[in-house]
């Protein structure tokens, strides 16, 4: 791992974070055609909170969290801070005092791909994390590292200025050139949902409105009565038992 820290990486524009803020991870993820998302060991620490922002990245070596104040430098306005290691690791490398310094600077929010700490501060203060574990578990401060480079989590690429989208149903990274089209994207699909959504409010089953009866009819599926289906049953039971 080359030890560097990349100053003034070019962002997605700061109107595109705004309109995918305005979806949530799961929306956002199907408008990319079911792609981007960090992996599910990602969880948040807090509840009902989303937040978009432009990714500040994080290399370091596990239980060493030296890295994450060099990147606090690199953090501005609008940012979201995005942490893991060169190998698994859980330990607690980011608590309340980061959060603090974070936040002074307009930093919206934190994805870590190891251990955080200090929650009940983190959620009083209004600060959103996501993370691999919580941990008291601390660390040292002795071994070089990398920021704005890009990272891997979930086997998701992340560069520095990629939007990220973090909600209780986790987090999801936009690449920063795609950003006008994902949330335009974004806009299209909420509509249909919308519409789809008024439909099942009256009533309607999705079997008829996305057209799957000739789906299960294609791949064999049919409908028996109960007693039919209790007689072919027993008739299978015997014949499996002589």
């Amino acid at each position: 791992m080359s030890n560097v820290i990349v100053t003034d990486p070019p962002k997605a524009a700061a109107k595109d974070v705004e309109a995918l803020a305005g979806y949530g991870v799961a929306t956002v993820h199907e408008a990319m055609g079911r792609t981007g998302l960090l992996g599910t060991h990602l969880r948040p620490i807090q509840q009902d909170t989303r937040v978009a922002g432009t990714a500040v990245t994080v290399l370091s070596w596990p239980g060493d969290n030296l890295m994450i104040h060099a990147a606090v430098e690199q953090c501005g306005e609008g940012d979201i801070l995005v942490v893991t290691t060169t190998s698994p690791s859980t330990d607690g490398m980011f608590g309340e005092l980061f959060a603090t310094a974070l936040r002074c600077r307009g930093v919206r929010g934190l994805v870590i791909d190891a251990g955080v700490r200090d929650t009940a501060e983190l959620r009083g203060m209004g600060f959103p994390v996501w993370s691999r574990a919580v941990s008291p578990q601390g660390t040292v401060k002795a071994t070089g590292g990398s920021v704005n480079v890009p990272v891997v989590i979930g086997g998701q690429v992340i560069r520095p200025g990629d939007v990220i989208l973090a909600d209780d149903d986790g987090v999801v990274c936009v690449p920063r050139e795609r950003a006008r089209r994902t949330a335009e994207a974004s806009e299209a699909r909420e509509a249909k949902e919308a519409g789809a959504r008024a439909a099942f409010q009256e009533g309607q089953l999705g079997l008829d409105r996305y057209g799957l009866r000739d789906t299960l009819e294609r791949l064999g599926v049919t409908y028996r009565s109960y007693d039919e289906y209790k007689d072919e049953y027993e008739r299978e039971q015997d014949g499996a038992g002589s």
